[in-house]
């Protein structure tokens, strides 16, 4: 029984079956291909980076991909998904630019070390129904860039955009001289089966969705990056500038219907800037909801405790209809942007207290900022956990001092939490549309997922001059303190 196997069978999956043909010899002409690929130099990778780059980018075929995302899955909008598409695209380009992704990389004189960027193979792309183009270019423009081969693993209800995306990059890598076979997705109808079937074949599988399909992937025994659950939580002090911290918020809840798992679903307050706060948020298009309001749309968002699809990443006056609240649509309709409700506990008990991908806000009063960050435990506690938080503040060191004591990869500070925390041209992390959680979020990593993921490092190691330390310079201050 070889590796992937025993794993498998640990997971309680039973012993694989091989893949059925049609997913056997997709992978056979992947890597065939990306073996012949992987060689052939650098400007051949950037070329074809490039290629599946200006296929989403360039702007008739970015709308065509926008509208039909929002008609085939019926989440976000079009308009939203079209910027989306474009910016995150951008910014990863920037991210690329000038990387050298195969042959010797660094060298060290010092430590005689030399390393050498290697493909890691085909890779498996498992992609969501939120992001069915954006998420599949940005994993194929990375996996191209170092050398790879990839095979797209879309959700049903993006499986149109998907498809439309590949063609436009086989018709860019057709002018390029570039083999198709580097890019692939898997023939409809997806299922389970299929996916976990590519997963075992694959040489690395990166999957971004549910974490049903995060969990698949780590126990397909074949490598995997997968992403954690998202439930952000953002901060705001006494200290904010409320308008401004209102404002972004405000603009990060509603994109795309609030479609991305960065998306604020809570929002934390300083009881001293609790009423200023929710006035500033109401003048940014918020509508505050009373407690019957309230559980009516808590009975049409949540069906025996699952997330209802009629309310998903909706606007918000459609969620206010399903939900019966007329008035409240009407006035979301014209000038309501997002719904906000009052909350004061966590758990499935108060589904509010969880990720909603929908432009539904929870408000949450805190005494002062470390109540706040223990209410944003609480909150992780139940969902979320290893992602992110947001902080609106005047004193840089509590940021600080959320990333030392929270358990969040990422604190974005006084920017709107959707645009920022998967890169923006006005901070400094790597622009992705999946986000390592940390081992708080079941994760293996906890960066931005990146190009590094997509490459192996060959270590050259040469001799150099013998330095063997001290025991007392290693150990002195020990031996001073507590004895030999």
């Amino acid at each position: 029984m070889n590796v992937r196997e025993t794993v498998a069978n640990a997971a309680g999956a039973g012993k694989p079956e091989a893949p059925a043909p049609q997913i056997a010899a997709l992978v056979a002409r992947a890597r065939a291909a990306q073996q012949a690929f992987e060689f052939a130099g650098q400007a051949t990778l950037d070329t074809a980076a490039a290629a599946a780059a200006w296929a989403i980018m360039e702007p008739g075929r970015n709308r065509e991909l926008a509208e039909l995302a929002v008609r085939d899955t019926g989440l976000g909008n079009a308009d939203d998904k079209f910027r989306k598409n474009y910016r995150k695209t951008l910014g990863l380009l920037r991210d690329l630019h000038g990387k050298k992704t195969c042959g010797v990389i660094a060298r060290d004189d010092a430590t005689g070390i030399v390393e050498i960027a290697r493909a890691v193979g085909v890779v498996a792309a498992i992609t969501p129904s939120t992001n069915p183009a954006a998420t599949p270019a940005n994993k194929i423009v990375n996996a191209l860039k170092c050398g790879n081969a990839v095979i797209v693993a879309p959700s049903p209800k993006g499986y149109g955009a998907c498809e439309a995306l590949i063609g436009f990059i086989h018709a860019q890598f057709a002018k390029a001289g570039l083999d198709p076979a580097l890019v692939q997705m898997l023939p409809a109808p997806v299922d389970k089966a299929a996916t976990a079937a590519l997963m075992r074949e694959a040489d690395l599988v990166v999957a971004t969705g549910s974490q049903a399909n995060v969990r698949m992937a780590y126990a397909s025994g074949t490598p995997a990056f997968g992403v954690g659950a998202g439930n952000v939580a953002s901060i705001v002090t006494r200290t904010a500038n409320l308008r401004d911290a209102a404002h972004k918020i405000a603009a990060s809840k509603t994109f795309d219907n609030a479609t991305s798992c960065s998306s604020e679903n809570s929002v934390v307050i300083d009881e001293a800037v609790y009423d200023a706060l929710l006035h500033e948020l109401a003048a940014s298009g918020g509508v505050l909801l009373d407690a019957q309001q309230k559980a009516q749309l808590q009975a049409a968002m949540w069906t025996d405790g699952k997330l209802s699809s009629r309310c998903t990443a909706k606007s918000a006056a459609q969620i206010a209809r399903a939900a019966g609240l007329d008035e409240v649509a009407e006035v979301a309709a014209h000038t309501g942007a997002f719904l906000m409700v009052e909350e004061s506990g966590f758990g499935a008990a108060h589904p509010f207290s969880g990720e909603k991908l929908a432009p539904v806000l929870t408000v949450y009063r805190a005494r002062d900022f470390d109540a706040a960050a223990e209410i944003v435990r609480s909150l992780y506690a139940y969902m979320g956990a290893g992602h992110s938080v947001g902080l609106h503040t005047d004193d840089p060191d509590q940021a600080v001092t959320l990333g030392s004591t929270l358990p969040v990869a990422r604190v974005i500070v006084n920017q709107a939490h959707c645009f920022a925390t998967g890169g923006n041209f006005d901070n400094g992390l790597p622009f992705s549309l999946s986000m390592g959680c940390g081992t708080w979020g079941r994760n293996n990593f906890s960066d931005n997922l990146g190009f590094r993921q997509y490459l192996n490092i060959t270590r050259v190691a040469y001799p150099i001059t013998e330095r063997v330390p001290e025991l007392d310079t290693l150990l002195g201050d020990y031996f001073g303190r507590f004895g030999p």
